[in-house]
């Protein structure tokens, strides 16, 4: 068995390495034992390679593997697990340890995948959507039963896809925000509906107000931050929400700047983290959704490309490639 592995904070290229794995103990009770066989590359993932700000430098005490997300086959079961088997294919999060080929995890963060569902849906079957339902319920709480403008950053990612999809059906007047023509007028094919601005453009900002009806964006979904995040509070209508979910930027905007007090701005900030808060019933039903939507629109789980687990370099550069569309996935073979 193998595992991608690394004993310090660092650029993942140079930190990260491919390492013989030592077979984890077996399932105790309430526990499963997964043989991955798939799992996503999330910038998220490298970013807690890098280091948060405020992680401790050094060496680990042990070395750690990466990722939180993926799927695989259930090898075996601990004492009153009833409802998975061996051999059943399941999706998984929040597992630490998916950038390993065997992991153990509590039964109740592993989910049967559904009839039909491919095995690179189902990798990316649950991070994405469940950070949707972050968001919806964040610009509900911002927009206190009044809908109104919504732009978001780095719509054409997997995430900001989910995010144009669900404006579609929920009537969301969203503006979408991405870094280049191209990306603009893959966006514009895909949400047709939908105003599609680049920030390539010169004035892209005019363009931006234009959409939202000339008085500003109600709430910015920013997965971008960074630099960018003075442009964003630009953006905002007086009294607006500037939710923040993602680094993908570089730089950094002192919050001085931003106007926050005399323009009456509020900023938050959402991570998948958080849902763990939520209750098992509610947990329970935010999955049920997740893997519905894996079914029923498995075009909304786009996967960039598949690299065995011995070329993680190589996707790694997949993943920070200009215009990447789609998700890379780290796989291993099944036997």
């Amino acid at each position: 068995m193998r595992a991608i592995t690394h004993d310090q904070h660092g650029e993942a290229r140079q930190v990260l390495r491919l390492s013989e794995q030592t077979p984890p103990p077996a399932p105790e009770a309430g526990q499963v034992q997964v043989r991955v066989l798939s799992r996503p590359v999330h910038p998220g993932d490298l970013a807690g390679v890098q280091g948060f700000p405020g992680a401790t430098q050094g060496r680990f005490a042990a070395p750690r593997s990466p990722g939180l997300e993926g799927m695989g086959l259930v090898e075996t079961v601990g004492e009153g697990v009833t409802d998975l088997r061996p051999g059943q294919r399941v999706a998984f999060f929040p597992v630490p340890g998916a950038w390993s080929e065997l992991l153990t995890a509590p039964a109740d963060l592993v989910v049967p995948v559904p009839e039909g569902v491919s095995d690179g849906t189902a990798a990316l079957m649950l991070v994405n959507p469940l950070t949707l339902l972050m968001l919806l319920r964040a610009v509900e709480d911002a927009q206190h039963g009044l809908k109104g403008p919504v732009v978001q950053t780095a719509a054409g990612s997997s995430v900001g896809r989910l995010v144009g999809a669900a404006a579609l059906r929920h009537d969301i007047p969203l503006v979408n925000l991405v870094r280049s023509a191209a990306g603009a007028q893959s966006l514009r094919e895909r949400f047709p509906t939908l105003p599609t601005v680049s920030t390539a453009d010169a004035d892209w900002r005019a363009q931006v107000r234009d959409a939202t009806g000339g008085r500003g964006a109600q709430v910015v979904l920013d997965a971008v931050g960074g630099s960018m995040t003075g442009e964003l509070a630009g953006l905002l209508d007086d009294g607006g929400t500037l939710i923040t979910y993602g680094q993908l930027g570089s730089g950094s905007t002192p919050l001085e700047s931003v106007a926050l007090t005399p323009r009456a701005l509020t900023v938050r900030g959402v991570t998948i983290t958080q849902w763990l808060t939520r209750t098992p019933e509610e947990r329970a039903e935010d999955v049920a959704f997740a893997a519905g939507l894996a079914a029923t629109a498995p075009e909304l789980f786009e996967v960039a490309a598949g690299y065995d687990l011995a070329d993680f370099a190589q996707a790694v550069d997949h993943v920070r490639r200009p215009g990447k569309s789609g998700t890379v996935l780290l796989t291993s073979p099944a036997s």
